[in-house]
């Protein structure tokens, strides 16, 4: 009977401490600059406004569980579409029927003001960011269009360049040609065009996002903005040497010029060993793979069949949880705690880190970083705080 109460009582304070971190966690505002939930619809016979529990890592009231305030939304596509503003435009009316069903949920913000009372309201936050410049299509009206629809960023590039923009992808694959034939000059970063789109957007007041860019590409915007800039959803090279990520110097700049970079969950861009297990799981998959390629050779689509047939070995792929945490304490120590803040890419990655399943989970992060010893009013500006400030200094 001792062991009986003994129990009880752990299982009280358990309970107690959990709801406590609850409440600590309800209160922090709560800003995630990159999700992709919009791309995950498109096309599909479901919206997220619907139980999306199993299908996707978001939908709108798991965004309340997880105490989400402000989501960024991502308006994405490859920009191989014919028409791929016309391709943006439809992302942003299936945001904006979900808003239309849904207005003591959720809100379209534009400004600072209009967000602050839809928190006082208790309501979704939403914002658009726009993943790739190449759905403006070269035209500067068009890129005004997507402003007044709500767009309030631009990613220069996605995995592919632009125009006037070369992406970090695409740089890499440049340096490493360069290498392996001798040569060394090469055509990196913002056209003149692309320096006229920064400047287009500093006047607009629309915050110019450096993620997916090249490192070229990354430091003639540094050179040529006059706000500061966002990096909505990329990590820290220095624990993760993934392409997509920012190295010390890059941090740096960053910090100087005022920015924020926000940490995004994808293991391939935490864990440094994600790529060797993750090669591991394909190799032994690989004859699977390779008939679900003649099926359907997206890949996209058998890597996320696989993921979905085998989750224990997917599972112990994953990166763990403490690697976020990481990635925060690492841009803190070196610039300080004023230029970090989340871009979590829930729903446009197939691997998040361990316990981080979905955006109900977030509870966890504020719980880690308890621990690692920040504050609240430190955990205040890595949620939303420094992303407010950035916010504010593009406002017009």
């Amino acid at each position: 009977m001792k062991y009986f109460f003994l129990f009880v009582l752990f299982l009280s304070v358990t309970h107690l401490k959990a709801q406590n971190l609850q409440r600590f966690h309800d209160k922090l505002l709560l800003v995630d600059t990159h999700n992709d939930i919009l791309e995950q619809c498109a096309g599909k016979p479901y919206n997220f406004d619907q139980n999306l529990k199993g299908k996707t890592q978001s939908d709108l009231d798991r965004f309340k569980a997880g105490g989400v305030d402000v989501q960024m939304f991502s308006v994405w596509c490859d920009g191989l579409q014919k028409e791929p503003f016309a391709f943006a435009n439809k992302e942003i009316d299936s945001l904006d029927a979900v808003i239309k069903r849904n207005p003591s949920k959720i809100v379209k913000v534009g400004n600072y003001k209009a967000l602050k009372q839809a928190v006082k309201q208790h309501k979704l936050a939403a914002m658009i960011g726009v993943e790739g410049g190449h759905m403006m299509e070269d035209k500067l009206e068009n890129l005004d269009s997507l402003y007044k629809r709500g767009a309030r960023y631009m990613t220069l590039t996605w995995n592919n360049s632009t125009s006037f923009a070369t992406s970090a992808s695409d740089e890499t694959a440049l340096i490493k040609a360069d290498a392996n034939e001798g040569r060394t000059e090469r055509k990196n970063g913002l056209t003149d065009f692309g320096k006229q789109v920064v400047k287009h957007m500093n006047a607009l007041g629309m915050m110019v996002d450096v993620s997916h860019v090249g490192e070229q590409t990354f430091w003639d915007v540094i050179n040529t903005t006059t706000k500061p800039v966002l990096v909505s959803h990329s990590s820290v090279y220095a624990l993760c040497p993934a392409f997509r990520n920012l190295k010390d110097d890059q941090i740096k700049a960053v910090a100087k010029n005022g920015g924020v970079i926000d940490i995004n969950f994808f293991s391939g861009f935490l864990d440094s060993n994600y790529k060797k297990r993750n090669a591991a799981f394909a190799l032994k998959h690989k004859a699977e793979k390779d008939s679900l390629m003649k099926i359907n050779p997206e890949p996209y689509f058998t890597d996320g069949y696989l993921f979905n047939k085998y989750p224990e070995e997917v599972q112990a792929i994953r990166a763990p949880l403490s690697l976020v945490i990481s990635h925060i304490d690492y841009i803190i120590q070196l610039v300080g705690i004023d230029y970090v803040g989340i871009g979590s890419d829930f729903d446009g990655i197939n691997s998040s880190p361990q316990q981080l399943d979905d955006v109900t989970n977030y509870p966890l992060i504020t719980k880690a970083l308890l621990d690692k010893g920040y504050s609240k009013k430190d955990i205040q500006k890595i949620y939303g705080g420094n992303f407010l400030r950035v916010l504010k200094a593009n406002e017009n």
